[in-house]
């Protein structure tokens, strides 16, 4: 693994706009897509990754099951009023789509789980699409961890072969980001054969007689994949309606247990040294650790402490915690960077990588996202 510097496309903006991503700088004004540099791989390492993703997913999988066979609720700040709804969606074995492992890895030690964005992972066009045709630009001739695209696709067609015919695709209004992330997600289904329509989140209507969310001419929803947050969702006014609608939702509520950093100690105590796990817990840890809350999103509010001091810290909406605490290990540096690599699982098979990078030691949304290929 090394980090390569080259010479951005001359018309990088253009090229990548054209294929979907408007949101290419950041609001200060930076690149947010950079390709002033790559990261490049060997066959073994690819294959490194995509073992480790295969088997955290494993063992997440494993933590679900205790967390519901041990009635671990109050940890993960469910709802007392939601829990049986999530252990029904676990019992019945409700589909999802994808998530992603952030992991750090240096190409020489075993990749380490920093969190699972379980629910609604985004920086999924850059992975799936604008690397891909960055490379056909770039390298024709390399390889690349990717087949992100090709997955989505499939497990739609399998989603479509359940019976269902439509679906409707909700995020936050006015957010570039997510509305560009559930408009890939709509192609790629539409691509499967579904009728899709997008609808913002506030759009959202429900009719009592039916027990049915509903679109703003009074249409029934059977199916909607919402790229918004569970924790959220399950305490709005809505949030009740939940339990008695006939909507199926993706990322399915099950997955509520997954998308909070409550998982991290979890997986520590279920399986403490396993080789891609750092020590997490509840309380904080002796020696440098990262506090983390439990409902944080988007590196918002995580402190690194060393001792009795604050090494460096982000800011947020998140500072009231709870938080949970995990082992601090020194990123890898590569050209005065640290990459954050983010493994992609979609109807659980590893599937490709997306890289974001930063100067600092913790990647926030304004991090930036560096293609990769390997040979």
């Amino acid at each position: 693994m090394r980090r390569i510097a080259i010479a951005p496309r001359a018309d990088w903006q253009q090229r990548v706009a054209a294929k979907g991503l408007i949101f290419h700088n950041t609001d200060e004004g930076q690149p947010y897509w950079d390709e002033s540099a790559y990261y490049e791989f060997n066959a073994r390492e690819i294959d490194v990754l995509d073992q480790t993703t295969c088997a955290l997913d494993q063992l997440c999988l494993q933590a679900v099951q205790h967390i519901i066979d041990r009635n671990l609720w109050e940890r993960f700040l469910i709802p007392p009023s939601h829990v049986d709804w999530i252990r029904a969606s676990w019992e019945h074995d409700e589909h999802t789509v994808y998530g992603r492992f952030d992991l750090l890895f240096d190409g020489a030690g075993p990749p380490k789980l920093l969190e699972f964005n379980a629910d609604t992972p985004t920086a999924l066009l850059e992975a799936a699409v604008i690397q891909w045709y960055w490379l056909q630009d770039i390298e024709p001739d390399a390889d690349q961890f990717n087949s992100i695209h090709e997955r989505l696709v499939e497990i739609w067609q399998i989603i479509a072969a359940s019976g269902v015919e439509a679906a409707t695709f909700n995020s936050v209004p006015n957010h570039a980001e997510d509305f560009i992330t559930v408009t890939y997600l709509r192609d790629t289904a539409h691509q499967a054969g579904l009728q899709t329509q997008y609808l913002p989140i506030d759009r959202l209507g429900w009719n009592q007689a039916r027990r049915a969310f509903v679109d703003e001419r009074e249409r029934a929803l059977p199916l909607i994949f919402k790229l918004y947050p569970w924790e959220w969702m399950m305490r709005e006014q809505f949030g009740s309606h939940l339990l008695t609608a006939r909507t199926r939702w993706l990322e399915p509520p099950w997955k509520a247990l997954l998308s909070n950093k409550a998982i991290l100690p979890t997986l520590w105590q279920l399986f403490p040294g396993h080789p891609n796990l750092l020590p997490a817990s509840f309380e904080p840890l002796p020696g440098a650790h990262v506090r983390k809350p439990i409902l944080g999103r988007e590196g918002a509010n995580v402190t690194i402490v060393d001792g009795a001091q604050e090494r460096f810290a982000t800011e947020g909406d998140y500072g009231a915690g709870p938080f949970v605490y995990q082992e601090f290990q020194p990123p890898p540096r590569f050209d005065g960077q640290t990459p954050v690599i983010g493994s992609w699982l979609v109807n659980g098979n590893a599937c490709g990588i997306g890289i974001r990078e930063d100067a600092g030691l913790i990647t926030t949304n304004t991090s930036r996202f560096v293609p990769h290929l390997f040979r």
